[in-house]
């Protein structure tokens, strides 16, 4: 996997580089706003949500998380996406966001992480909807 000092260096300065034509382009953007751009350039904002969202999230799921396995799973996705931008936010008061999927939007690992842990989550939930 690559580091993201190995990501700054191989794309900033440099021009997008497409992976899959007209579907997966590699490119380094700096990202000091939120997600879809919320919340403006304030870190410190973003970081306290960041931590506020998760420790709501765990207290919210905290029995579902005692019995589903995918939404530990889902929990930990997005726990770790959160930390990692966190401390991107910490370090640097930016996150590199270098991901781009059909020039719809720019993102990182970080942040599919928690794409894919919101859906681990919406699907534990439904499973546990069917067997109710």
């Amino acid at each position: 996997m690559l580091s993201k000092r190995a990501i700054v260096a191989s794309l900033a300065g440099s021009k997008p580089r497409s992976v899959i034509p007209n579907w997966l382009t590699l490119i380094y953007v700096p990202n000091s706003h939120g997600a879809m751009g919320l919340f403006g350039d304030r870190p410190v904002l973003l970081i306290l949500l960041a931590l506020v969202v998760v420790v709501v999230l765990a207290l919210l799921l905290r029995e579902t998380l005692r019995r589903s396995t995918l939404a530990q799973a889902g929990f930990g996705l997005i726990l770790g996406g959160a930390i990692g931008n966190v401390i991107d936010r910490l370090v640097h008061h930016f996150v590199v966001d270098f991901i781009s999927v059909r020039n719809f939007y720019i993102f990182n690992g970080a942040d599919a992480c928690i794409a894919v842990g919101v859906v681990l989550l919406i699907l534990s939930a439904l499973r546990q909807t069917a067997r109710a």
